[in-house]
């Protein structure tokens, strides 16, 4: 059984859907970090919110963590590249306050138009100061979104209910999608230039970070508004005081900080500065909405196998997690192949999916295949981490589709470029669930891959098989299988034996000084 710890304060209801899938969940918020190291080895899973910080120690301590879970979209406090070395998946849930955000940054235009808080304040003090407090209309003013994802277009859509324009910077927004919400689609200096409100909702990353500086303020409108309910430090907080005081831009409206919890920071008194405390998932309905969707993903996960909202690795649903078993230990098997069949530097792996696995996510496949082939060579790659060790060692990665499979219902090829050349083995799926090698180097040779095997490339002359079941015979070694394959006239053949027991340096000195071996390669899976 599987077992949890939710470290954090979630809606007790998270509780009961681990319970509920069977799993075993250990509810304890406020721990310390001291407290979290000493008892992080015995889960398979974290689940948390803002509070706790998943460092690469506690990572690390985790011996048995599968995955961590986060209640709600920002990853800040979790080490994602800790967690990706480690192969531990980390999930969020962007779609639990989606809504919730949205609507505060809408709300948060509203106040920052009306000046809300100020008069809200003036008034409780018993002044009447209703000249002081002229608001501006957001009827027919335009809103520029930075970020049009799952909030920036709820936001967007709210904006255009009020009869806003919305132009929308997004290098991931396409035309057509940006035609669907009802957005323009445009280049940040574009947006900067015409909007009279901007609203940012994208994550902080190299990419945002500082986004909002001295530079691009400059390219805006003369009193422009601006709201961020994403994250602290996309916009240089000096940066925005300075055009704060002097007008360039007429008020912002804040719910997040370069630095939080808050409690002091420069803006703080200005009168064009609305502010609150990070309130922007803070409704009933979201806290809810994150602690049931937190802890279904992770029950799939560690129940079936199933990927949903993961930072660091492709997503499988439970749907294909059933479909794609076969497929991850096929993958499995061509990539520890092709892997210990290669000696030198990888520089390609170039990987052609043919027939019905075409129709299935294959992702998943491709990250299980490269860590096995990886891991021949490399310590510590997993499914998790290997498209980034990959990239890291400059290793180009190929892939291919094709519907239609020529000898096999599908097929899975891979073809390794290193110093030494190029290495190629094929798989397919017999019945549908299991894997077998159907082609090696352009030989077609069908086997079964077994804990021990032999690979034998040798001229295609009598007297190899004889020679090697000798001397196998002679040692006391079972042959659980022996594959020949050879294409006819080429003069090369290849040979699998299976082994019930790992050969010994002896004896395989002894097979490759055969005369008709050209290489010989123990293998392990």
């Amino acid at each position: 059984m599987s077992k949890v710890l939710i470290s954090d304060k979630l809606d007790p209801l998270a509780v009961e859907i681990f319970e509920r899938n069977g799993i075993e969940v250990d509810f304890k918020p406020g721990l310390s970090p001291e407290e979290q190291l000493a008892i992080i080895g015995e889960y398979d899973g974290l689940a948390v919110r803002s509070a706790t910080i998943a460092t690469p120690e506690l990572i690390a301590a985790g011996k048995n963590l599968k995955v961590i879970g986060r209640a709600g979209i920002g990853v800040d406090n979790i080490d994602i590249r800790a967690a990706t070395d480690a192969g531990i998946v980390v999930m969020n849930t962007p779609f639990g306050n989606s809504i919730t955000t949205a609507e505060h940054a809408i709300a948060m235009m509203f106040a920052l138009a009306r000046q809300i808080p100020q008069a809200n304040e003036s008034t409780h003090a018993g002044k009447w100061e209703k000249k002081r407090f002229m608001g501006a209309e957001l009827y027919g003013k335009t809103l520029g979104v930075i970020g049009c994802g799952n909030i920036g277009s709820i936001v967007a859509d709210r904006a255009i209910g009020l009869k806003m324009h919305v132009a929308a910077y997004d290098p991931f927004l396409t035309e057509e999608r940006a035609v669907e919400i009802g957005v323009q689609k445009v280049e940040l200096d574009d947006l900067f230039a015409k909007a009279d409100f901007i609203t940012i909702h994208v994550p902080k990353n190299e990419h945002t970070s500082g986004l909002i500086n001295k530079d691009t303020i400059a390219k805006m409108k003369d009193g422009v508004r601006i709201i961020n309910c994403a994250r602290g430090g996309i916009i240089v907080e000096a940066d925005l005081k300075a055009a704060l005081e002097s007008g360039k831009i007429a008020g912002a409206a804040l719910d997040v900080f370069e630095v939080e919890p808050a409690t002091d920071n420069p803006l703080f008194g200005l009168e064009n500065l609305v502010c609150t405390p990070h309130l922007g998932a803070s409704t009933t309905e979201a806290q809810v909405n994150v602690a049931l969707q937190v802890a279904e993903q992770m029950s799939e996960y560690l129940n079936k196998g199933a990927v949903t909202n993961a930072l660091n690795m492709p997503s499988i649903s439970a749907e294909d997690a059933p479909r794609l078993k076969p497929y991850l230990k096929l993958a499995e098997q061509l990539g520890g192949f092709a892997g210990q069949i290669t000696e030198k530097a990888i520089e390609k792996i170039e990987i052609s999916y043919e027939g019905s696995v075409t129709e299935i996510n294959t992702d998943p496949i491709t990250s299980v295949l490269i860590a096995n082939l990886l891991g021949a060579q490399i310590d510590s790659v997993n499914m998790v981490n290997a498209l980034q060790v990959a990239q890291s060692r400059g290793i180009e990665i190929k892939q291919s589709y094709n519907g239609s499979a020529k000898d096999w219902r599908s097929m899975i090829d891979v073809v390794v470029t290193s110093k030494d050349g190029t290495r190629n083995v094929t798989g397919t799926l017999f019945t549908g669930k299991e894997p077998r090698i159907v082609n090696i180097e352009g030989v077609p040779v069908e086997a079964a891959v077994s804990s021990h095997m032999l690979f034998i490339r040798n001229d295609d002359k009598p007297g190899l098989v004889g020679g090697v079941g000798t001397i196998l015979g002679q040692s006391g070694q079972n042959i659980a299988d022996f594959r020949l394959g050879r294409v006819e006239g080429a003069g090369t053949a290849v040979c699998l034996i299976s082994l019930d027991e790992e050969l010994s340096d002896e004896i395989f000195g002894q097979i490759a000084n055969l005369p008709q071996i050209q290489s010989l390669k123990r293998l392990k899976f």
